[in-house]
C-alpha cells in the first residue's frame, strides 16, 4: 500500500503564513472532514462547541507553499485512532491498576493514593510518549494538494 492510500481524506484550510520550512494552517472547519459524509463520526459539530475561533497548525511545508493558498492537510490513516487509545486508555489503564494495587495494599486511602500515583505515571507515560513520537512523520500532519 503506498502512502498515498493510507492517507484519511483530510480537512481544508489556507496558509495563514510561513515560518522557515513550515506553514502555520488556518482550518476552515474541526475533525477530519467527513463529517457531513455518510458514516462520518460529525466530529465538526462537536468542534464548533468546543472552539469557536479558527483553529491554526504548524505543518511541514515541502512544497513551499504560498500564504493564502488552499491547502488539504492529511494525517496517516490510524494515527488519530492510535494517539487517542494512548491519550485515553493508558492513563484510565493505570488509574485502574494504580487503585487496585493501592487498595491491596491499604484499604481505601491506598486506593486513592493508588489511583493518584496511576495518574501521574499514566502522564508521565504519555509525556514520553510525545517525546518519542515527535519526529516521526507518521504522527505529523502534512499538506496535500
Amino acid at each position: 500500500m503506498s502512502e498515498r492510500d493510507s492517507m484519511t481524506g483530510g480537512a481544508w484550510g489556507s496558509i495563514a503564513a510561513v515560518d522557515g520550512d513550515d506553514a502555520l494552517v488556518r482550518m476552515d472547519e474541526g475533525g477530519c472532514g467527513r463529517c457531513r459524509e455518510p458514516g462520518g463520526c460529525g466530529g465538526n459539530n462537536v468542534a464548533s462547541l468546543l472552539c469557536a475561533t479558527p483553529r491554526t497548525f504548524r505543518v511541514p511545508n515541502p512544497d513551499g507553499r504560498a500564504v493564502g493558498e488552499r491547502v488539504r492537510v492529511r494525517v496517516l490513516a490510524g494515527s488519530v485512532s492510535r494517539s487517542a487509545l494512548y491519550a485515553y486508555a493508558f492513563p484510565l489503564l493505570a488509574l485502574l491498576v494504580g487503585a487496585l494495587a493501592g487498595s491491596a495494599l491499604a484499604g481505601e486511602a491506598g486506593a486513592i493514593g493508588g489511583a493518584i500515583a496511576g495518574l501521574l505515571v499514566g502522564w508521565l507515560g504519555l509525556r514520553r510518549a510525545q517525546r518519542r513520537h515527535t519526529g516521526d512523520c507518521r504522527f505529523q500532519p502534512s499538506i496535500r494538494s
